[in-house]
């Protein structure tokens, strides 16, 4: 009788840990695995966003938020519910292959190039030709001016790839700087070298008074960054929360949504840090 009373309390413990109007097992389904990537954390976007979700909708979220391949990545093992994510070329490949579903546009900013105030590869120089940002790609390593990539597959990385492709250039050397982090970390690596990088502009945005780098370049097509939800395929794994990942994508493209965003950032900054695009095409982003 002496251990009965412990396993008692231990019982009674567990029984008021679990809501009482929850079948056996839906505690579990109330929560959501969001994968995305770290500029939707570092600018800010989620910490408005989630909390908003989490009160209409009753789930709970957890963000992990890491490059967009690896985002991708853990969507297709089953290890996240939805995906929140910005390079399309890579998107695609996941859609093709059925390990996500249902991609929609969400939002965009765009990506600038930064580097320090003396530009010493004269990429400023560039914004009045046509394929700005590729002629700058190649000034850059014409110059061997020093250059910091995040080398971590995510979507600031694939845009950085596909510009060195473009001009006809496979970054090597002493100059090509890979940081291995999110995007808030290789800004203040870049910083700490006087060099160049690629950033989306939310995140600079919010780190800018951290930093001295310079916006010499923006506004060109290829600079473009478009985030899509898209949601996970359940034969993806056996614990994946569809019905709670589609709430998720739905939430981020109702009207009410989307019109948070539209306004994200405009106190702060004085201008949005995205621009909503929910129901749009891509080729008519930006346009």
């Amino acid at each position: 009788m002496k251990f009965a009373f412990p396993m008692l309390l231990a019982a009674l413990a567990f029984v008021l840990a679990v809501p009482s109007h929850l079948p056996a097992g839906e505690a579990a389904s109330k929560n959501i695995i969001l994968s995305t990537t770290t500029s939707t954390q570092d600018s800010g976007l989620l910490d408005v966003l989630v909390p908003l979700f989490e009160k209409k909708s009753g789930y709970r979220v957890k963000t992990v938020s890491v490059g967009t391949g690896q985002a991708l990545e853990l969507a297709a093992k089953g290890e996240a519910d939805v995906a929140l994510v910005h390079a399309p070329s890579l998107e695609i490949k996941y859609l093709t292959v059925g390990k996500l579903l249902n991609r929609r546009l969400v939002l965009y900013n765009d990506f600038i190039i930064l580097g320090p105030a003396n530009d010493p590869a004269r990429i400023k120089s560039t914004k009045s030709s046509v394929n700005s940002s590729i002629e700058a790609m190649k000034r850059i390593a014409a110059s061997t001016s020093r250059f910091v990539s995040r080398g971590d597959n995510s979507g600031t990385h694939n845009l950085e790839k596909s510009l060195w492709k473009s001009a006809g250039i496979q970054p090597k050397g002493e100059w090509y700087i890979e940081s291995g982090q999110g995007m808030g970390a290789t800004l203040g690596i870049a910083n700490d070298r006087s060099a160049y990088t690629i950033s989306d502009r939310a995140t600079y945005l919010a780190f800018r008074k951290r930093v001295t780098l310079a916006v010499l370049l923006e506004g060109d097509k290829p600079l473009l960054n478009i985030y899509s939800v898209m949601e996970v395929n359940p034969a993806n794994g056996p614990r994946i929360n569809t019905i709670g990942g589609k709430a998720f994508a739905d939430f981020m493209v109702a009207p009410e949504t989307q019109a948070v965003i539209k306004s994200f950032g405009v106190e702060k900054f004085s201008q949005p840090l995205f621009i909503p695009v929910a129901g749009m095409r891509e080729e008519q982003v930006g346009e």
